[in-house]
């Protein structure tokens, strides 16, 4: 499709803002999802006189993960690009990555008997984090012939990258994850899945036992949890595809990671939502694409906490006026995947989307909840559809054919 695509791209000066409320979709409690519940007139109201539908990042079924969620979102098929978290996160975190290398995405935890208590290591400041793995840089730097690079992330979230001496194998990164996913059991043991693995493995294991060694005194960062063992992947430019240029507005690293792999311009920034909107005013007149990344929902849906979740839905609302009176030729809505409070985790649940454009019918729906986007004219679609659409609504694609 996206061959297709880039032959039929035509340029002009609209804008396009793709705003992602991280995890957006929900199931009930109570009989209401954390959608129906929120206090988000503007979004109501725009829901109306919008395109609406849901959407599904992968496929029926299959709960996506965040990288496929949004790279699904910029019209790449999530099954034939298959990128781990750990090269989002390293370039996220301004880590310039090589063919050399294998990123992890590292998780602080709180270890006690050998059981994990808590994965996340109750969410420490990120200050806090910042500190320990500047520590850790300074202890461990190099093991055997590889050199070990740390880059502290947000909260209990930091990145690892394994630089080799010479390129790899493909497959050197098919390591399993060392996070059990639940809190009350052991970490997983380091198992790689291939031959080609088994080198980066036993650097792997020495390396948690350095830092463990080095951590074990802390209150509550004093374990390790690896997820996301990945190699760099060889993917289409995004502008050159679209004819986009293309910003990336995140407070998170993993997503200004994602951004960046595919080409668009990520500066690191921080803040709530309203320095996100403030810097899309400052950068407006410069790109013709922008993707607006709000996390909290994400995080809220995780933690199980159902009015927490709504609740950062309804700020959003708050400054939804702003973004409108940039008047941009297209504006959606979404989530990279749904969340539900009810489960605590991603869930392959569709995604609820309305886009905004003169080009559309409107009037099929009546709030922005996953029950009212079921009447909406887009129906339930596949994710990598949802740039074309933008550029169609955006006159950038030319009539195909005869």
């Amino acid at each position: 499709m996206q061959k297709l695509i880039k032959e039929l791209i035509q340029k002009n000066n609209s804008k396009i803002i793709l705003v992602i409320l991280d995890g957006l979709g929900g199931l009930p409690i109570e009989g209401k999802t954390e959608l129906e519940v929120a206090d988000k007139p503007n979004i109501d109201s725009l829901a109306k006189k919008s395109a609406c539908g849901l959407h599904i990042p992968v496929a029926m079924g299959v709960t996506p993960g965040s990288g496929p969620g949004h790279l699904s979102l910029f019209g790449y098929d999530p099954i034939e690009w298959q990128i781990g978290r750990g090269v989002l996160e390293a370039l996220g975190l301004g880590i310039e990555l090589k063919k050399t290398d294998v990123a992890i995405r590292a998780n602080y935890a709180t270890m006690e008997n050998g059981i994990v208590k808590d994965r996340r290591a109750g969410r420490i400041p990120t200050e806090e984090s910042r500190k320990i793995t500047e520590m850790l840089q300074k202890k461990i730097n190099r093991i055997d012939n590889v050199d070990v690079i740390l880059a502290p992330g947000m909260e209990h979230r930091f990145a690892i990258v394994l630089r080799f001496p010479k390129p790899l194998p493909s497959g050197s990164a098919s390591i399993r994850d060392t996070d059990p996913q639940k809190e009350g059991k052991p970490p997983l043991s380091v198992l790689p899945e291939n031959s080609s693995a088994r080198k980066v493995a036993k650097v792997v294991e020495k390396l948690i036992k350095l830092i463990s060694e080095n951590i074990k005194g802390q209150e509550k960062a004093n374990f390790i949890l690896l997820r996301g063992f990945s190699q760099v992947p060889d993917i289409p430019c995004f502008e050159e595809v679209y004819g986009l240029s293309a910003l990336c507005i995140a407070t998170y690293p993993m997503y200004r990671g994602l951004a960046k792999l595919i080409g668009m311009d990520a500066p690191p920034i921080s803040g709530e939502t309203n320095e996100e909107i403030e810097f899309l005013k400052r950068n407006y007149e410069r790109y013709d694409f922008f993707f607006l990344h709000i996390k909290k929902v994400d995080s809220y849906g995780e933690d199980g906490n159902f009015m927490g979740k709504a609740s950062k839905i309804s700020e959003f609302d708050k400054v939804l006026p702003d973004i409108l009176n940039l008047n941009p030729a297209v504006l959606i809505i979404t989530g990279d995947h749904s969340t539900p409070s009810l489960l605590k985790s991603h869930s392959w649940h569709p995604v609820p989307v309305l886009l905004k454009s003169p080009y559309v019918l409107g009037n099929t729906c009546n709030a922005f909840t996953e029950k009212e986007c079921l009447k909406g004219e887009l129906g339930i679609f596949p994710t990598v559809n949802l740039m074309t659409l933008a550029l169609a609504n955006s006159s950038r694609l030319k009539k195909f054919g005869a």
